[in-house]
């Protein structure tokens, strides 16, 4: 086991409005490239589990297996163990953990999985070595990583710009990554994964729901997340610059054509 921490600090925090964003995170739309190698008796360990809403699908597609979700910020387990509880889910258990350092032996896991968590990380290519250590030889290492610098969006209001480049500060500013998606495999290989298969996928938002429920997100987010509070605190931003930015994305939401896309690559790579 590795004795190594985190250096990195988490850009988004855990403020209400983050974890409503996560939380509509499923199986299905968040990690579709993985399930289709599942099978009922795997032991799968999901990295960076936060609310849980992946991880508690995942239980459902190895019934006869466990999955653990694993998270750093232990405050937020309490959430997703009580979704596993309302769906009535047994094989799961949620641990608080350091990535950079996990308390498995090797060989552990059949799967060992983190999403839109590499790119917050100090030193993501680490991390993925230690995923790969607790990885059982034919087992999988996956990712998915979405990339800041190449979000679409109509109307191309000028306020958007701001925001993405403010973004990219303060996700620097914090020690990450913010355009992970384009350099995953990148990672992969100097991890030294083998077998390592990529794709991309896309997030997109279009209807009268999913565009108000992103403004709404990030409204909020603007003015009362962590992204808000290193914002003011590195002196990366003033408060009316946050103003400016969460009065955009209102602007944007309110637009009758207004539409997003966010792509992610995603690997996977097969133990030998």
């Amino acid at each position: 086991m590795a004795s190594k921490t985190e250096s990195a600090t988490y850009t988004h925090g855990h403020h209400a409005s983050v974890i409503r964003n996560h939380s509509a995170r499923t199986a299905k739309n968040s990690v579709a490239f993985l399930l289709p190698h599942l099978t009922p008796s795997m032991r799968i360990l999901d990295i960076g589990c936060g609310p849980g809403s992946i991880t508690v699908d995942l239980a459902e597609h190895v019934p006869q297996g466990q999955v653990i979700g694993l998270e750093r910020a232990g405050s937020i387990l309490e959430q997703a163990r009580e979704l596993a509880s309302q769906r009535g889910i047994m094989n799961i258990e949620f641990v608080e953990g350091d990535a950079n350092g996990l308390s498995f032996e090797e060989n552990s896991f059949d799967v060992v999985l983190c999403h839109q968590v590499l790119q917050h990380v100090g030193d993501p290519i680490g991390m993925l070595k230690e995923m790969n250590r607790v990885t059982k030889s034919g087992g999988i290492v996956a990712a998915r990583e979405a990339d800041y610098g190449v979000f679409v969006w109509y109307p191309e209001l000028p306020g958007l710009r701001e925001w993405q480049t403010l973004y990219d500060r303060v996700a620097r500013f914090n020690g990450g990554e913010p355009n992970a998606g384009r350099m995953l495999h990148v990672w992969a290989r100097k991890a030294g994964l083998n077998d390592v298969r990529s794709s991309c996928s896309m997030w997109c938002y279009s209807t009268k729901e999913e565009i108000e429920w992103w403004s709404g997100s990030w409204q909020e987010r603007a003015l009362k997340s962590s992204f808000a509070t290193t914002s003011l605190d590195g002196k990366l931003a003033t408060v009316e610059d946050l103003e400016r930015v969460s009065k955009t994305w209102k602007e944007w939401g309110e637009d009758q054509d207004a539409w997003l896309s966010i792509p992610n690559a995603e690997i996977l790579s097969f133990k030998k």
